[in-house]
């Protein structure tokens, strides 16, 4: 399942252009960064994610 939007992701890379791994890696990041997230805020006792769990 994609997370980034390509669309949006390639509107800030001004010029630049990204492969599909980019992509997939940054997909990989993202959700991995939101299971770290959701561990810290269970820890927290809350269900409720905020950014200072990122």
């Amino acid at each position: 399942m994609a997370l980034a939007v390509k669309s949006a992701v390639r509107a800030q890379l001004k010029g630049m252009r990204a492969g599909e791994d980019f992509f997939k890696e940054l997909d990989n990041r993202i959700s991995w960064k939101i299971k770290r997230a959701i561990e810290r805020a269970k820890a927290n006792g809350r269900k409720t994610l905020r950014a200072c769990d990122l």
